[in-house]
């Protein structure tokens, strides 16, 4: 656990470069984003606020035995009676994983194995998604919760020869997508954002940058981020 002093000065380290490299929306015309790495070097990532708000709204589901992909730090976060934290990653360097498998090709992974399954984006850079949508119900206990987050609207991240970036997604794609598998009664989705989110994420700024009303304003038409719940 990070302890509080080191905690003050990454927040005053993170404020300082806010302040030395303002953004004023309203003006703002240029071709080079103010960060590349999501806003990471400002604060926390605008959509990394949506998720945590996705998160919190289904924590009751995060219980049992709970995968999630590249690390444990979300079911650390909102679990309770956690009984397995299992971590799912394709990248065999990341020593916090638990099982290294594709999940658009898991079939080494049990049936029915899990309670929970949290997926923040993540499906993006699966290139078959519908495959692995169907692993991730398969290997849900009947019972047991999917919780999955998309981008609507993102940056292009992609590292060569581990994963690469190929897919956006809507409210309605969700749907269809997830109704392949789950039924209807069972599928709820959640919408996050508007444009002015959009064009902060886009650009790089941190969720610190804008006030909470202009984060929790939703604008289906201009949705920074879907999440999706799907319970088997």
């Amino acid at each position: 656990m990070t302890d509080a002093p080191s905690a003050r000065y990454e927040n005053l380290r993170l404020l300082y470069r806010r302040v030395r490299r303002p953004a004023f929306l309203g003006t703002l015309r240029r071709t080079t984003p103010i960060s590349r790495s999501f806003g990471y070097d400002r604060g926390e990532p605008i959509d990394r606020y949506y998720i945590e708000r996705f998160l919190e709204a289904n924590a009751d589901a995060v219980t049992g035995r709970v995968l999630e992909v590249k690390g444990p730090e979300y079911t650390r976060a909102y679990g309770h009676d956690v009984t397995e934290s299992a971590v799912l990653d394709i990248d065999r360097t990341n020593e916090q994983a638990t099982i290294y498998a594709d999940l658009a090709s898991a079939d080494a992974i049990e049936s029915n194995s899990f309670d929970c399954v949290i997926l923040t984006q993540t499906l993006q850079l699966i290139y078959d998604v519908p495959a692995a949508v169907r692993h991730a119900h398969r290997i849900l206990k009947p019972g047991g919760a999917l919780l999955v987050t998309v981008p609507v609207v993102s940056r292009v991240i992609a590292v060569p020869g581990r994963f690469l970036d190929y897919w956006r997604f809507t409210e309605h794609s969700c749907q269809r997508l997830f109704s392949e598998h789950f039924e209807d009664d069972d599928i709820a989705i959640s919408i996050y954002g508007n444009v002015l989110s959009c064009i902060g994420f886009l650009t790089g700024l941190a969720s610190q940058e804008l006030t909470r009303r202009e984060l929790q304003h939703v604008d289906s038409d201009f949705c920074l981020l879907v999440g999706v719940r799907a319970q088997k």
